[in-house]
C-alpha cells in the first residue's frame, strides 16, 4: 500500500484463504476458509508500525490484524488466537509475562538446495569450524552484519537482553526482554525478519529452521512464562513465603495434560522433529524440573518474584504468535481444571509413557485432529484448517526422495 494511502485509513482487504496458505504456495480446500473465500480486513497496530530501518526506499511494515468485515476477529488469525487467550486470563484478574529466545544460524547463500548449508567466510578468511560457541570474539567475522542489526533493533524498539554465539556451527541465541505476550510475538516476528533483510545485504543468509545442519544442534524458541496480578504486578507462581504456589503447580499440570495434544502447533514442520529426535538440549517430553535442560519444561534457577516455567519444545520455525498461545492457553486449562502435575524429575531420568511427545509430525498431526481440548481452546476452523494446510506440506514431502535413500537404499537387493 502506498503511504498515502494508509495514513488516510484507506482500508486494506485479504482473501480468507491466504491465513491457510501451504508454505510451497498451495492451498488446502475452499470448504476450511469458506467456500466463497471471501475478503478479510486487515486493521494495523498503531504501536507495531515501523519505518524499515534497512531500507533506503523509504518503507515501512506495519503489523495488522485479520478481522472479519464486520469487525469481529477472524478464527483463523493467530495474532486473534494470542489475544483471546490474553483475554481470558484478564477475566481472572491475572496478566501473563513472557520472554523468548530464539536461537538461529548465520550461513552463507545455498543456491542449490541439494547442497549442504555452509558457514560464510569470516573477515578472516575462513569458515567457522564449529569451535566459537560461548566465545567473546566467536562473531568478529560477522561483525559487519551484527553492527547493523543492533541499530535496527532499536530503531523498531526492540530491546534485547543477551546476545550471544550458541553450540552450532555459526549459530546464534537472542534473548529478548520479558514482557506483554503479545507484545512479545510482535517482537520475535520482527527481529525474524530484521535478520533474514540485514543478511541479504551482507551477502548472508540466516536460516530459521529447527535444524538445518546435521550433526550440529538445532534451533529452539524456548518460551519463559509467569503470571502476575493485575493491579499489583505480584508473581502469583510464588506464596507469600516465597514458596511454589499452587497456581504455579497447575500451571505446569495444563501444559503436561496439553503437550503432547499441542506438539503439531510448536513443532509445525517435517524438520522440526530432526531437531526434538536429539534429545539433549531438545526435550521431546513434558517432564518438568528444576534447572534441568533434559525436561521439556525447565523451572529456571530465580528468585521467587522472578519464578517462571520455560517451555522447551517449539523451535525457531515456530509461529511465535501460535505457540505462545499454546503454551499460555495449556497453561490456564491446568489453572482453571486445577489440574496436579506428575513429580518433578532432576538428573539423568527415563521419560515415563504419558509424558512423551510425538516423535514426528505425522504423528503429532493426528494427535491434534483427536484432540477435543484443542477444538475448544482455539476452535474447530482453526484447527481444522491448520490441520489441513499442514498435511498438504508433508503430503509435498513425502512425494520427494531424500539423498539418503539414494545413497543408502539403493544399493540394497
Amino acid at each position: 500500500m502506498t503511504a498515502e494511502g494508509f495514513l488516510e485509513g484507506r482500508r486494506l482487504q485479504m482473501a480468507r484463504g491466504v491465513l491457510l496458505q501451504c508454505i510451497m504456495g498451495g492451498y488446502p480446500p475452499a470448504r476450511f476458509y469458506g467456500s466463497d473465500d471471501g475478503d478479510l480486513a486487515l486493521v494495523a497496530e498503531p504501536s507495531q508500525t515501523h519505518r524499515l530501518p534497512w531500507s533506503d526506499k523509504g518503507r515501512a511494515l506495519a503489523i495488522c490484524d485479520a478481522v472479519e468485515l464486520d469487525g469481529t476477529p477472524s478464527g483463523l488469525s493467530t495474532r486473534g488466537l494470542l489475544k483471546a487467550v490474553i483475554g481470558r486470563y484478564a477475566a481472572l484478574g491475572l496478566a501473563p509475562v513472557v520472554a523468548t529466545e530464539l536461537e538461529f544460524f548465520v550461513l552463507a547463500p545455498n543456491v542449490d538446495p541439494h547442497q549442504a548449508f555452509q558457514p560464510p567466510i569470516g573477515l578472516d578468511g575462513r569458515r567457522e569450524l564449529g569451535h566459537s560457541a560461548f566465545s567473546v570474539s566467536s562473531n568478529n567475522g560477522l561483525r559487519p552484519f551484527f553492527e547493523e542489526v543492533y541499530p535496527c533493533m532499536a530503531a523498531l524498539g526492540l530491546p534485547r537482553d543477551t546476545f550471544m554465539h550458541e553450540m552450532g556451527v555459526s549459530q546464534f541465541e537472542i534473548n529478548l526482554l520479558h514482557g506483554d505476550p503479545l507484545q512479545l510475538a510482535d517482537q520475535t516476528f520482527l527481529f525474524k525478519h530484521l535478520l533474514k533483510e540485514v543478511a541479504l545485504k551482507h551477502g548472508l543468509t540466516v536460516v530459521c529452521m529447527a535444524k538445518p545442519l546435521a550433526h550440529t544442534p538445532g534451533s529452539s524458541m524456548h518460551i519463559h512464562q509467569s503470571l502476575v496480578e493485575i493491579g499489583t504486578g505480584r508473581n502469583v507462581f510464588s506464596d507469600a513465603q516465597g514458596a511454589p504456589s499452587e497456581t504455579f503447580h497447575h500451571f505446569i499440570g495444563g501444559l503436561q495434560a496439553c503437550l503432547a495434544d499441542f506438539t503439531a502447533l510448536f513443532a509445525p514442520n517435517v524438520n522440526s522433529y530432526q531437531r526434538l529426535c536429539h534429545p539433549y538440549a531438545s526435550p521431546n517430553n513434558a517432564c518438568w524440573s528444576e534447572d534441568n535442560r533434559a525436561a521439556g519444561l525447565r523451572i529456571p534457577a530465580s528468585a521467587p518474584v522472578a519464578r517462571r516455567v520455560e517451555n522447551r519444545l517449539p523451535g525457531a520455525d515456530a509461529n511465535p504468535y501460535l505457540a505462545i498461545a499454546a503454551s499460555l492457553a495449556a497453561g490456564l486449562h491446568g489453572i482453571e481444571q486445577r489440574l496436579p502435575p506428575a513429580p518433578a524429575i532432576q538428573g539423568e531420568f527415563e521419560v515415563p509413557p504419558q509424558l512423551s511427545l510425538p516423535c514426528t509430525l505425522h504423528a503429532a498431526l493426528q494427535r491434534l485432529a483427536h484432540s477435543r481440548l484443542a477444538k475448544e481452546l482455539f476452535g474447530a476452523e482453526f484447527i481444522e484448517g491448520y490441520i489441513a494446510t499442514k498435511t498438504l506440506e508433508l503430503a509435498d514431502f513425502l512425494d520427494e526422495i531424500t539423498p539418503w535413500e539414494r545413497r543408502v537404499l539403493a544399493a540394497q537387493a
